[in-house]
């Protein structure tokens, strides 16, 4: 009995939670844009370093750019690497990148934002 309602729970709980699953015809498209995402931006957001200090340095001075481009870019690599990792963890549920640009390649002369989750 127990385990009957463990597992109705369980799929009460999938069904709450994941509804875009049951309805979504390329959601299989999505969750694996979400999964290369999340990796590629756990692997390459110290890569977010030298981009801020470049970035910092052509708007304010390469002073400015060598200090405090060195400091924010570590903030921004520490968010990159942390947002992929937290994208890994919820692939399964289709929501827009946190980090903007989704990855550091796409628009390397801007500086790092971030948003808010939303379902894709």
């Amino acid at each position: 009995m127990k385990k009957s309602i463990a597992s109705l729970s369980v799929l009460f709980a999938l069904a709450f939670f994941f509804p875009t699953a049951a309805m979504a015809t390329d959601y299989p498209i999505k969750v694996g844009e979400k999964l290369a995402n999340g990796v590629a931006n756990a692997v390459t957001g110290f890569v977010e370093i030298p981009k801020t200090m470049m970035v910092k340095g052509r708007s304010h001075g390469a002073t400015y750019g060598m200090t405090a481009g060195f400091f924010t870019g570590l903030v921004h690599a520490v968010g990159r690497s942390l947002t992929g990792a937290l994208d890994i963890a919820t692939f399964l549920i289709p929501t827009t990148p946190i980090v903007n640009p989704a990855y550091i390649w796409d628009d390397f002369n801007r500086e790092t934002t971030y948003t808010a989750w939303r379902m894709r």
